[in-house]
């Protein structure tokens, strides 16, 4: 996405100057995609997404709906985006079948990563969604720009600067509640002048274990915070100097884990600079440094009904394991504009070290280590046809601490992208094909959790290679006056594709190896203003892999998902109702999987029917109410963990999805 797009989407998505509805209806003429409602249920409400192209698109954070509890539930709505559910909250985000570190996720360009060797602390649950102003999604390794390694595509959620014209004091506040106790408090304050401004975000979610369809309860209560701030000095429009700092904790009953969550700690500390306008042809020069740190703690006694802990006469032994994994990242880009070609180039850096707390002491498992240079081209050669292509090169290293003296290993990995967009000249359609090429580097996930080389004796950290993607993608856009409409497929082979093997004849134990791999699929959208009043949307998305050295399926791929959306509004009225239908998906490889999830055998399919209206009391607030599962259907995601056996799941049984869920939400702004 170029610079001038991303400063008009800024400018459309000003924080506080514009209303939710005022926002979905700016972006109505754009490709849908489906947002979060209650936070732990299906979509109802269908809210618009500016497409740059149909591998692009940004989106606001701010929704008429009950906010998503964190990243993963936010994702998990957008078409191609998917969830592995621990609970209530804290699921971990696959795109696209991919999952763990093929895809990044930033937080103002900056990373804050998990500390779990299982990643029951995947680095979404440390982001809340409603404190961010916008949301860019890229699939596939289509851009370089964003670190290394992102073959199943690059996610951000950023905070859009904000410049006043004269001293004032803006913001807004949301209050929503939900069954199960569900409860959540959202506030943003921006005060400031043409100077400067202060930013303050806090946000706190809590709810009770809530109920699948056949009323059985699923563990999954969760008590999460979060606060924010963000000092900014804009001596002029084309000036920010930003200081940010946060923190967060949290606690989370998981269903499907031998142990709970009991604290997600959060510090992020962050410095940006971007000067804009600077000359005719060096245009933009940009600086950040991030920091953050998690502290997670998990065990199995704190948030568990004591009656939890029997098997059998047995009483299962308390266990309490901490974690803490501190990154420091930073990034320099510059921006050069001639008449008909831009181009961005920089450096990036990241330092990430895992430690666990044994024996009253801290011990180090792990510290990886990267440096990066990049450079992206986009040059129009005409109305009709554009060309973006991209070249990076990192360096990546890591010293193992876990055993005997101290072990490194360290690659050079590649990476590159050519893309050609070409809109036609009579009819409002735009279509692209891109081939892409990216390394990813083993991760942490990958290399320290419990786990063997495929040998079941060597160690991993010395036999799994990084894995190299080559990626085809094409697609079309149309943009007419009652139709818009976005077709994307895919189609790529992966070499050394890291794959996860349970052993169950051996107590369940991991082994790694490397497999060449097939995948390919899809995504579509549209939406059609049937009239003035009354808007259709719907969309479709679809994976599949092949794991083609042992000629079985890739495991955990999400099965063919639609969504379809209706939605009426007049005056200061809407309602919107939102059919979800998902196939089953018999293609599986029993026993494989990645650090978390395994597939255990096919799922069916299912249909999910919601609902929901909302009124404008005024301009500035705004209630709404809604039914997740107005049918109370009993059903689970194929994705989804199988529960834990100490509460009743039977060792192969998926954690439901919860069933009828009522909600209501009021946002005000100032």
């Amino acid at each position: 996405m170029t610079d001038k797009v991303r400063k008009d989407l800024t400018m459309q998505y000003r924080p506080f100057r514009l209303s939710v509805l005022s926002v979905a209806m700016m972006t109505a003429s754009h490709v849908s995609a489906t947002q979060s409602t209650s936070g732990n249920q299906d979509p109802v409400m269908v809210v618009s997404a500016q497409l740059t192209s149909p591998l692009t698109s940004v989106t606001s954070t701010k929704t008429t709906d009950p906010s998503a509890s964190d990243a993963s539930e936010h994702l998990k709505t957008m078409p191609g985006f998917s969830q592995i559910r621990n609970g209530g909250t804290n699921g971990d985000p696959v795109l696209r079948g991919m999952f763990g570190s093929r895809l990044r996720i930033l937080t103002d360009g900056g990373e804050i990563l998990g500390a779990c060797p299982g990643r029951m602390d995947a680095p979404s649950s440390y982001i809340s969604p409603e404190s961010f102003d916008l949301l860019s999604i890229v699939k596939g390794p289509q851009t370089v720009l964003w670190g290394p390694g992102n073959s199943a595509g690059t996610v951000r959620f950023d905070r859009a600067p904000t410049h006043f014209e004269q001293a004032d004091v803006k913001g807004d506040v949301g209050l929503h509640t939900a069954s199960h106790r569900r409860w959540d408090e959202n506030a943003n304050f921006t005060m400031g002048n043409e100077d400067g401004y202060l930013r303050l975000m806090g946000n706190k979610s809590r709810a009770g274990d809530y109920k699948d369809g056949s009323g059985a309860r699923i563990p999954s209560r969760w008590d999460k915070w979060n606060a924010d701030m963000a000092l900014g000095w804009t001596p002029d429009n084309d000036t920010l100097l930003e200081l940010t700092a946060g923190t967060g904790d949290g606690e989370a009953s998981y269903a499907g884990r031998a142990m709970d969550g009991a604290q997600f700690k959060r510090q992020s500390l962050g410095a940006s600079f971007e000067k804009s306008n600077i000359g005719e042809v060096f245009d933009k020069f940009e600086a950040k440094i991030h920091y953050n740190y998690a502290n997670h703690v998990m065990d199995n006694h704190s948030l568990r009904d004591p009656q939890a802990m029997m098997q059998g006469m047995s009483v299962v032994p308390k266990k309490t394991s901490r974690r803490d994994t501190r990154s420091v990242n930073g990034r320099m880009m510059g921006t050069w504009l001639w008449s008909d070609v831009e181009l961005q180039g920089g450096m990036d850096m990241q330092t990430s070290s895992y430690r666990k707390y044994a024996v009253d002491q801290w011990v180090k498992d792990a510290r990886f280590h990267n440096v990066g240079v990049f450079s992206e081209l986009s040059w129009a050669a005409n109305d009709q046809n554009k060309l973006v292509t991209g070249a990076r090169i990192d360096r990546t290293w890591v010293d193992n601490f876990t055993s005997t003296g101290q072990a490194t290993r360290n690659d050079i990995m590649p990476a590159g992208f050519v893309r050609l967009e070409h809109t036609l000249e009579n009819l409002p359609v735009m279509l692209y094909a891109g081939f892409g090429y990216t390394e990813r580097f083993p991760d942490f996930w990958e290399l320290f959790s419990k786990t063997t080389a495929a040998d079941g004796h060597s160690s991993t950290f010395d036999s799994v290679a990084p894995e190299k993607t080559r990626q085809l993608d094409i697609g079309a856009k149309y943009s007419g006056e009652k139709f818009d409409g976005w077709v994307s497929a895919y189609a790529g082979r992966v070499s050394d594709f890291i794959l996860f093997n349970y052993d169950e004849a051996n107590g369940g134990t991991k082994r790694v190896s490397n497999v060449a791999a097939a995948i390919m699929g899809g995504e579509a959208g549209l939406n059609y203003k049937l009239t003035d009043n009354l808007n259709a949307d719907a969309s479709l998305a679809y994976s599949w892999g092949q794991n083609s050295s042992d000629k079985r399926p890739l495991p955990q791929m999400p099965p063919l998902d639609s969504r379809l959306g209706l939605t009426w509004h007049e005056g200061n009225w809407s309602t919107t109702g939102l059919l979800r239908l998902v196939s089953h998906q018999h293609r599986v490889a029993i026993n494989n999987g990645n650090v978390v999830g395994k597939d255990f055998g096919r799922s069916n399919g299912f249909a999910i029917f919601s609902g929901n209206a909302a009124y404008a009391l005024t301009d500035d607030i705004k209630v709404s109410a809604g039914v997740d599962n107005i049918f109370n259907r009993t059903y689970s995601e194929h994705l989804n963990l199988a529960g834990n056996s100490a509460f009743g799941y039977s060792g192969v049984s998926p954690v439901n999805e919860p069933g009828r869920t009522w909600w209501a939400k009021v946002n005000a702004k100032f």
